[in-house]
């Protein structure tokens, strides 16, 4: 089981794998972000994105998959997490495009006010096929000390 005392500033990991399919996109886009873009390759020509994108949310449910499926696999001590501090959708995601994650953790602090727990902020950067970064996020964890 990973730890508050376990986490180290600058730590990096990579992991994950998941292709995003043009039903996977119209599906997310029609319960969650009906836009034209997401829903139209039509309307979607009609705009910078030049064919049918995912939406940006999409994009954050499916790092969060994989940064489950990756915290499943360490076995952390997570506690969730109370937000972030920034999201960039710097490029769209297409259908056929397959995405993975890195992270790096920039740092963690002890709760003052509650010793069985701390926070750590990490970055995490999502990538395409083509190594092209598509979004980027600073997060905020919780995660549980060491018991005694």
């Amino acid at each position: 089981m990973l730890y508050f005392e376990d986490l180290e500033p600058g730590t990096k990991s990579a992991f994950g794998r998941h292709e995003v399919t043009r039903e996977a996109v119209l599906e997310f886009a029609q319960k969650y972000d009906p836009q034209p873009f997401h829903l139209s390759d039509e309307e979607a020509a009609r705009t910078h994105f030049g064919r049918l994108a995912a939406s940006g949310w999409h994009t954050c449910a499916i790092m969060m998959r994989m940064l489950v499926d990756n915290m499943s696999a360490i076995q952390q001590a997570g506690l969730g997490s109370p937000g972030l501090d920034e999201l960039r959708w710097l490029k769209p995601v297409y259908p056929g495009d397959v995405l993975r994650c890195e992270t790096e953790l920039l740092d963690k602090t002890p709760s003052r006010s509650r010793p069985n727990l701390g926070s750590f902020r990490s970055r995490t950067t999502i990538f395409n096929q083509d190594d092209v970064i598509v979004m980027t996020v600073v997060s905020i964890g919780l995660i549980q000390r060491r018991p005694a």
